[in-house]
């Protein structure tokens, strides 16, 4: 029997097919980037694309905005559904506080657009300094 994203299996399984296959990278060339760079950490030491998954550990990584503790419940290589990938993991109460929190913040912040006072002329603006340009000319002819 071959085993399913919702079954837990003894296989060996890298980071960064773990990460994929859990849902939480799109590619799994963006969860191998997210590695080298060193966005990922395994059991709190930096981690390699290479590293093998296992029961148990703990994986915090940063994707988008959110910074995630995850705990690894199953092993699987293989991207399945959104409810078989949530069986993987068990994220952590402290990341998910953590996560709303700044989900909070972003959304009690102030646009950053609305800060700036002035920026480019708008066509109506660039009219007017035109037109105020040829009127009030200060040529010696006039």
């Amino acid at each position: 029997m071959k085993p399913t994203a919702a079954t837990p299996s003894t296989e060996k399984v890298r980071l960064d097919k773990w990460l994929w296959a859990a849902r939480f990278f799109k590619t799994r060339g963006l969860s191998s980037e997210a590695i080298d760079k060193g966005h990922v950490q395994c059991n709190g030491a930096p981690a390699k694309p290479s590293r093998e998954v296992r029961l148990g550990d703990v994986i915090e990584f940063r994707a988008g905005w959110d910074v995630r503790t995850v705990r690894v419940l199953g092993i699987s290589g293989v991207r399945g559904s959104a409810p078989q990938a949530a069986l993987l993991y068990e994220e952590t109460p402290e990341s998910l506080a953590r996560r709303q929190a700044a989900a909070e913040q972003r959304r009690l912040a102030p646009e950053p657009a609305l800060a700036q006072t002035q920026g480019r002329p708008t066509k109506r603006d660039r009219r007017q300094l035109h037109d105020w340009g040829s009127r009030w000319s200060a040529s010696v002819d006039d």
